[in-house]
């Protein structure tokens, strides 16, 4: 009977399409118009930045904050303001350090569950000695992964040396030390606890409640089934279940049931949305188990070719192309025909992310053809 007053309920709520759902997300990411926000309290509202390789957390604002350069976030992170963390996903992300210290303990569930598709190739490793030796490690002095393998190898020589090095960064929040992240600096990637390089211990973990505010805050609305996505997580319907009278609901085309905060923005679907060019990983795209909000399902699996992703650009909102970087140009490598009016838009869009990246440079924008 419960799920029938449900599924009645859902059938009755207003319903959002793909470009309503679109705008509304674009607003939530600072997509649909830039924003003057400093970029540490962008980091903080976008509940972290993709950050697989260097460069896409600074792409990654240079695309939503009006006046933003990359040495403001690089400065952040030789501070240690901001940091780079694996967390949801299991993927490496630019976090605050507040973010770093909360975030952290919330998805541990999620790196527990990763361990055990290892746990095979660790005989005879008792997990609490190898989390306190590593962290000894580490905290003596920022460690490499292969010095990390290397280290826990003699302690445990049966065992695989990866396995042992994965289990560490599994059971310790590693960050990665400076220069590796800053702007125009190169470094491997060594790494060291985060209460070690804040110089603060860990917080407890958040509600789920508390995350999922700052989930739908930052992409909403959404289903259960998306924040999963997002977080890595399972079993969060309970705690929007307690959310609900907070909370108002929507459906989707299929009569999926979105929530979302009363006074969140949900722009007008015919509301402009002017070309942007986002880094490869970038969470927009990641961060829903719907992805028709922002990829439409001609261009499904475009923007991947095997386990590499593409730098994307978004036209109306919607990805629309792929572009990269080469010895003279930003090469925009459309997916369909642009129109004259597009392509100047997506031009001096291209051009402005030059300049905000690179200064005055020789670089140009280009058309090129679309990757397959």
């Amino acid at each position: 009977m419960r799920k029938t007053r449900k599924t009645t309920s859902t059938a009755q709520a207003p319903l959002l399409g793909p470009r309503a759902l679109n705008r509304a997300t674009l607003a939530r990411q600072l997509l649909l118009r830039r924003s003057r926000m400093p970029a540490k309290a962008a980091v903080e509202h976008l509940v972290g930045l993709q950050a697989q390789n260097v460069k896409p957390p600074y792409f990654a604002l240079a695309a939503r904050l009006d006046g933003f350069a990359p040495e403001r976030l690089s400065a952040l992170m030789a501070d240690r303001e901001v940091v780079r963390i694996v967390t949801m996903r299991s993927t490496l992300h630019t976090h605050t350090a507040d973010d770093c210290l909360t975030l952290r303990p919330l998805v541990q569930p999620a790196r527990d569950r990763e361990l055990t598709a290892f746990r095979t190739k660790l005989p005879g490793v008792d997990l609490d000695r190898l989390t306190a030796l590593a962290r000894d490690l580490v905290e003596a002095e920022p460690r490499t992964m292969k010095q990390l393998r290397e280290a826990l190898s003699a302690k445990w020589p049966d065992a695989d040396p990866q396995a042992l090095a994965i289990a560490a960064r599994c059971r310790l929040p590693l960050v990665q030390v400076t220069p590796r992240g800053l702007w125009g600096r190169s470094g491997q990637v060594a790494l060291t606890t985060a209460e070690h390089w804040l110089g603060r211990p860990a917080e407890p973990a958040p509600a789920p409640e508390a995350a999922v505010l700052r989930y739908l805050a930052a992409f909403g609305p959404a289903s259960v089934k998306d924040m999963q996505t997002w977080a890595g997580l399972t079993r969060l319907r309970e705690a929007f279940e307690r959310l609900r009278p907070r909370l108002v609901t929507f459906r989707d085309g299929d009569g999926v049931e979105l929530f979302d905060l009363p006074d969140a923005p949900r722009p007008d679907p015919d509301t402009p949305a002017p070309p942007r060019f986002l880094p490869e990983f970038d969470n927009l795209l990641l961060s829903h188990a719907d992805r028709r909000r922002v990829v439409p399902p001609e261009y499904r699996g475009r923007s991947w070719q095997g386990n590499q992703a593409y730098a994307t650009l978004l036209v109306d909102g919607f990805l629309a192309g792929v572009w990269k970087p080469e010895a003279d140009a930003l090469v925009v490598e459309p997916f369909g025909r642009l129109g004259e009016e597009r392509r100047r838009e997506v031009t001096a869009e291209g051009e402005r992310l030059l300049r905000v990246m690179y200064g005055e440079s020789s670089y140009g924008v280009r058309f090129g053809t679309v990757v397959r």
